[in-house]
């Protein structure tokens, strides 16, 4: 029998020879492991991009779960047009590579146009918040339709089918159990050895890859600006490879598309390559650059005309971003230093003061002898609660899930100026845990606990105001033990209080009393209620009142004045509104700012 390799790939006549006057276009053979390879690398970086979308969206929308669900469903659907579409395609050497350069220049602009249709505070027209909410959707169709060309575009490619990939890994498995196995639920039958299902397999083995890769490294190592560049980049080099390959001289074709149009497009990936390399290599300074830009003028969005901004540090941990920086107000005549932990404002030293005071020496005096009192601290990673604990001489148990926040706060000029050193404290013990965690495996009660938490900004900080959250706090108190928080206050969110004051009545709590503290927030001389507590208290027993004359804080000594008459309350119970549970999730606790 002839070897009739020579000609694989060339169209043939109905009756299988050729007569040399066919016109018709011949297909380009391109080695299945080029393309296959190329297969894993579009699928890896395409879900990454659409990881990247969600995380930003659930920076600017809340909702991490409704974030990443719409995402998710609509890069699906995406897929389906662009494999709808695909089918008009012709020439799939030059269009796989075209997809692959427009995916590499997609991919970073849709973060980018994220970020910028978010930065537009100043601007204000009729339906301005839904528009922004539909244009921020779009970078998930435009690279979900390119993705969804190139499973089909690449099936084309795969025409050499002398051994498909799954074919050698039959000899790496127990080919007759796995048989077997599938015999007891399908009908099976020989492999047809088609490329579909050969692309469709390795497809979605780089979209696993792509997921794991993404949350385990790129992620919380580099951050979601470094990341969106790390991906371009390897799309640009996969157009480059298999253009190199197609040019090699290992494929064979009788037409080829015009060379301009294959020079330009490689130019493109060479500029392409050439930038992000340059970003990628520099990751440090790219994500403080970009994310810094932002984030001064994100904040200076929120103030009057004229409010300046300027950062003094950024950086990321495994759960958060910290930032600290000047501000300039006009009303104030000096400058002030301030904290923001991912989007939300922690403290200005203006104000910081006041705050500690209302969360820990207004609960404080409350107690006779404040040195007998066991303290559990959730949060409160800065130190700048344990210093204020420390006057009163409490014992103090701190439970913080950050521990390079903590390293942060102990090593930093910023914050030593705040805590003095509170972390050398030595009635301090310092436990680096989830405190949902810590809470249901710990054994000890406390007399008082206070919640210095995160805000309830998205899915992630769900737990900590959950039904279960508050039971275990509450199974953790002493007998006429007491809880403080910060709240939100109902006149601003009051979805959110209505399911917060919920939850707490879930949890067993009865009785709470709520106090502002007051600030000269804006400058003009008068004192304005800032931050909003909650203490809690169980049972029918004794509710103390604080009792100002005895804490250990010059704030509060100065300011005593202008707090109102001490009142507990019942914890109000809203017609109609669940609480918020790990398991049944009340999504108006999160705040949109």
């Amino acid at each position: 029998m002839s070897d009739d390799r020579s000609t694989e790939g060339v169209d043939r006549s109905p009756t299988g020879a050729s007569d040399g006057t066919d016109e018709r276009p011949q297909r380009l053979v391109t080695d299945r492991r080029v393309a296959l390879a190329a297969t894993f690398v579009v699928a890896f970086c395409s879900i990454a991009y659409e990881l990247v979308y969600s995380e930003l969206l659930t920076v600017f929308f809340g909702g991490t779960v409704l974030r990443y669900s719409i995402t998710i469903g609509l890069y699906m659907f995406s897929l389906g047009v662009g494999s709808v579409l695909s089918a008009q395609l012709g020439e799939p050497e030059s269009n796989f590579l075209r997809t692959e350069v427009y995916l590499a220049i997609a991919g970073p602009a849709g973060a980018i146009a994220i970020v910028a249709i978010n930065s537009l505070p100043s601007l204000t027209f009729a339906g301005k918040e839904p528009a922004v909410l539909l244009l921020s959707h779009v970078p998930i169709v435009v690279v979900g339709v390119l993705s969804g060309f190139e499973v089909p575009l690449l099936t084309d490619l795969v025409e050499d089918r002398e051994e498909t990939i799954f074919a050698s890994l039959g000899r790496l498995y127990p080919r007759r159990l796995v048989r077997g196995l599938l015999g007891l639920f399908f009908t099976v039958d020989d492999p047809d050895e088609r490329s579909f299902s050969e692309v469709l397999g390795v497809d979605y083995l780089g979209s696993l890859a792509g997921t794991v890769v993404y949350a385990v490294v790129l992620y919380p190592r580099v951050g979601l600006v470094v990341t969106v560049f790390a991906l371009g980049l390897l799309n640009a080099i996969a157009a480059l490879a298999f253009a190199a390959w197609t040019f090699s001289g290992r494929t064979r074709t009788l037409s080829r598309p015009t060379a301009g149009q294959w020079q330009a497009l490689v130019l493109v990936g060479l500029l392409l390559t050439g930038t992000y390399a340059g970003l990628v290599g520099h990751p440090g300074a790219v994500d403080r650059a970009v994310t810094t830009t932002y984030l001064e003028r994100n904040i200076e969005g929120e103030y009057p005309e004229g409010t300046d901004v300027r950062t003094l540090s950024y950086d990321t941990t495994p759960y958060q971003t910290v930032l600290t920086y000047e501000r300039d107000l006009e009303t104030h005549a000096d400058t002030e230093r301030c904290l923001h932990l991912d989007q939300a404002l922690q403290f200005c030293d203006t104000w910081v003061d006041s705050y500690h005071s209302g969360l820990v020496d207004v609960p404080m005096t409350t107690f006779d002898d404040p040195s007998s009192v066991d303290v559990l601290l959730v949060g409160g990673g800065d130190y700048i609660a344990v210093d204020h604990l420390r006057q009163y001489g409490a014992s103090v148990e701190q439970v913080d899930i950050d521990g390079e926040f903590l390293a942060m706060a102990r090593q930093r000029e910023f914050f030593r100026e705040f805590h003095d050193d509170a972390h050398e404290y030595d009635r301090l013990n310092t436990t680096t845990e989830d405190a949902f965690t810590y809470l249901q495996e710990t054994e000890g009660t406390y007399d008082l606990i206070l919640l210095d938490v995160p805000g309830a900004r998205s899915d992630e900080t769900l737990s900590l105001y959950s039904t279960e959250f508050y039971s275990l706090v509450r199974d953790r108190l002493s007998d006429d033990g007491l809880v403080v928080s910060w709240v939100y206050p109902h006149a601003d969110h009051p979805a959110h209080n209505e399911v917060y004051t919920a939850t707490l009545r879930e949890a067993g709590f009865e009785r709470y009393l709520p106090y502002y503290v007051y600030d000269d927030l804006d400058g003009d001389g008068r004192l304005e209620p800032g931050e909003r507590f909650y203490v809690l208290a169980d049972g029918d027993g004794p509710t103390p009142d604080p009792d100002l004359e005895r804490a250990e804080s010059e704030y509060l000594r100065e300011h005593a004045g202008a707090f109102d008459e001490w009142r507990w309350r019942s914890i109000p119970d809203y017609r109609g509104v669940e609480p918020n549970s790990v398991f049944r999730p009340n999504y108006d606790v999160i705040v949109d700012y």
